[in-house]
């Protein structure tokens, strides 16, 4: 049967109604990318302040647009391929200009080596990750880590020396900008776990409803009243707790290699003797007494 470009049914795919589950995360993720290039805008005219707001609401949204998808069932590979786009442009992009515009364009071009390296590390980050989600040969445990620090988290702590600017600390040289900048890149692609918590039960029960309302009420308005203390403060704690997640991860490693070890030690004694000579039933043994 000849192929007809103008079919009823090629064209009922072609003009498939999307349904509008699945746009709400996306123009969420798309409202993300706007906010990442108005960072970049603003940081462009000086005024670091938005343009480190505007990062940080790039985040917030990031963090929102995937438990929204699988609250409503909205999930598409569309979203997902744009989603990575969103954080390779909010996470990657965005930040290390943001730090060029701020101090590293008084190294020239060193500076901007040292932006690029973090932006394209980001870039690789987020590849990385989209290649591993269907890894077979992942054990169950790893679900719980990153493997390297994520974009979002990489981006806000990048950021820390112009936290402690805007609190008054003096500004650092911009070698030692650079130096930081440098290492967070290499964190993010490093082979580091990470801790994320993604298996984590959110389910809270109706007892604890309004008191951890209360707590997200009065954590938004610290952010909102001491942003910038809160986000040096967060921004240390993080990478102080990076060796924790290491050795939490190292210590199920060993326990599974363990487990593995001990569950085939059997099998592999057995192997090892395939000729083992039966013993005899004395009860049912007719043999003279002398040859037992």
């Amino acid at each position: 049967m000849p192929f007809d470009p103008n079919s009823s049914e090629l064209r009922r795919r072609r003009f498939r109604p999307i349904p509008v589950r699945m746009l709400v995360p996306n123009m969420i993720t798309l409202l993300a990318i706007c906010a990442g290039l108005t960072a970049i805008r603003l940081s462009t005219e000086g005024r670091m302040e938005l343009a480190v707001a505007a990062i940080v609401f790039a985040a917030i949204l990031d963090g929102i647009d995937g438990r929204v998808a699988r609250m409503i069932k909205g999930q598409s590979k569309f979203g997902a391929e744009l989603d990575s786009l969103a954080d390779f442009v909010n996470f990657g992009v965005a930040p290390g200009l943001i730090l060029y515009f701020w101090q590293l364009h008084e190294l020239n071009n060193g500076g901007w080596i040292a932006a690029m390296v973090f932006a394209i590390s980001g870039g690789l980050r987020l590849a990385r990750f989209n290649a591993s989600i269907d890894d077979p040969n992942k054990p169950a445990f790893a679900a719980n880590y990153f493997t390297g620090v994520p974009a979002p988290a990489g981006a806000i702590t990048v950021l820390l020396p112009i936290y402690l600017a805007f609190l008054g600390v003096p500004m650092p040289p911009a070698t030692l900008t650079a130096f930081y900048t440098l290492l967070i890149a290499f964190l993010m692609v490093s082979r580091l776990p990470v801790f994320s918590g993604k298996t984590v039960k959110m389910r809270v029960p109706p007892e604890m409803v309004l008191p951890v309302f209360v707590s997200v009420v009065f954590f938004v308005a610290l952010l909102i009243g001491y942003p910038w203390h809160i986000l040096s403060a967060g921004s240390v704690a993080y990478l102080i707790s990076l060796p924790w997640g290491w050795k939490s991860y190292r210590d199920q490693e060993r326990a599974l290699a363990a487990q593995t070890q001990g569950a085939s030690a059997p099998v592999a004694t057995q192997a090892a003797n395939p000729y083992t000579a039966p013993v005899a039933d004395a009860d049912n043994d007719d043999r003279p007494t002398h040859l037992h």
